[in-house]
């Protein structure tokens, strides 16, 4: 939980303290304390109950973090192109998270693409409750994968669940090698690391790929280390065999939640925009 720069209290979760909210009331002399603990409890419930939908359709959860401007919405995009040329293609949607704007939803959409834009406001991170809220969008029925596009960011984010089966952590070449042992707890989150923008190799020759996966072994993380560049095409294969592996590792639960039938979500209202402004004063469409 991310509690120094002040950015648990998100707009999505906001409505917890609000008067008459579950955490509007705290134990005296130690509120700070248990609005924190009350955040992260609900925010894991909220989180908990986002995988369980997924289950029971049958979809795989992708979070993919990173800093601002490392790649994520160029893999995606590069991604989207590689499926469509698989004879098994995966049909999938995303979830954009961003201060605000809808660009990167945007280029997701110009191809083809169902995408839907969490403006965060001022917070520097989603949260499950956001999630939740973009999921009232999506008939999930209808796809195999969601990508879900954290915030820019190599704090926070690592430190809430959103519900998502694996986390990705991008790490461009720009960037520098030493990034994982500068961040080590967005690096120990991920169940992968990609290195980004390899086609800048040659030209940035002092970062060393070799550097970066001792910095990410020093954290005693075992994540494989995919390189890949989403402009030239080099390593997207790798990458789209670790995302059917992944669903191929979620087989079981899948089947058993949806042979149970069970925490699938029923919205009685309806939206007819795709883009979320969590901000209390107003809301954009």
């Amino acid at each position: 939980m991310c509690d120094t720069c002040g950015c648990n209290v998100t707009h999505g979760n906001e409505h917890l303290l609000a008067e008459g909210g579950k955490l509007a009331k705290t134990a005296s002399g130690s509120e700070a304390v248990d609005v924190l603990q009350g955040l992260l409890h609900e925010n894991d419930h909220t989180a908990d109950h986002n995988r369980q939908h997924f289950n029971s359709h049958g979809v795989l959860a992708i979070n993919l973090m990173s800093s601002p401007g490392a790649g994520k919405t160029a893999l995606l995009e590069a991604t989207i192109k590689a499926l469509a040329e698989r004879d098994e293609t995966l049909r999938v949607a995303v979830i954009e998270g961003d201060l605000e704007t809808e660009n990167d939803a945007e280029r997701i959409r110009k191809h083809g693409v169902e995408a839907i834009q969490i403006a965060t406001g001022s917070a520097c991170h989603l949260d499950a409750h956001m999630v939740h809220d973009a999921l009232h969008h999506l008939d999930l029925d209808k796809f195999d994968v969601v990508f879900i596009e954290n915030v820019g960011n190599l704090v926070c984010p690592a430190s809430f669940d959103l519900g998502q089966h694996v986390n990705v952590a991008l790490l461009s070449v720009p960037e520098g090698d030493d990034k994982p042992a500068k961040y080590p707890v967005m690096f120990r989150s991920a169940d992968m690391v990609m290195l980004s923008k390899a086609d800048l190799l040659p030209i940035l020759d002092d970062f060393d790929p070799a550097a970066a996966e001792q910095y990410l072994r020093n954290l005693a993380s075992t994540a494989p280390l995919i390189t890949t560049s989403a402009k030239s095409g080099d390593g997207l294969q790798d990458w789209l065999a670790w995302v059917d592996a992944q669903r191929d590792n979620q087989a079981e639960t899948f089947a058993a939640a949806a042979g149970g039938d069970h925490h699938h979500h029923h919205h009685e209202h309806t939206h007819d925009h795709h883009h979320h402004h969590h901000d209390h004063q107003q809301h954009r469409g």
